[in-house]
C-alpha cells in the first residue's frame, strides 16, 4: 500500500485530523459526518490523485491528496487533503474538501 495513504490513515485513526471551513460546509450540505469521512479514508485502498498546489497563505508548494472511497454503509465520499506539520513535530491530515462523491 502507498506509504502516503498509510501515513494518512494513521493520522486519521489517531485523531490527528482537521477540517477547513470549506470541508465542514460541504459535509453539512451533503449530510456527512466526521465519522463518515474517517470511515471512507480508512476504507480507501489507494490515493486517487496527487495534486501539486501552492498554499494561498504562504505561497509554498504542497501536495494535495484526493481519496475517493466509501463509508462502511456504502456512501461514496470524495476527500481532498494535505499533510501538515506543526513546529512541535506533530503531523495532521488537514481536510480541504469532503463531500459525497458522484461515483466511487
Amino acid at each position: 500500500m502507498d506509504h502516503a495513504l498509510v501515513a494518512i490513515k494513521r493520522m486519521c485513526q489517531a485523531g490527528r485530523l482537521a477540517f477547513t471551513e470549506k470541508a465542514q460546509i460541504e459535509m453539512l450540505r451533503d449530510g456527512l459526518s466526521r465519522q463518515d469521512v474517517l470511515e471512507a479514508i480508512l476504507n480507501a485502498d489507494r490515493i486517487t490523485k496527487r495534486l501539486r498546489s501552492s498554499n494561498p497563505q504562504t505561497g509554498r508548494q504542497e501536495t494535495l491528496y484526493v481519496i475517493s472511497s466509501t463509508t462502511w454503509s456504502g456512501t461514496p465520499v470524495y476527500t481532498k487533503g494535505k499533510i501538515s506539520s506543526e513546529p512541535e513535530g506533530d503531523r495532521f491530515y488537514v481536510m480541504i474538501s469532503s463531500k459525497r462523491s458522484v461515483a466511487s
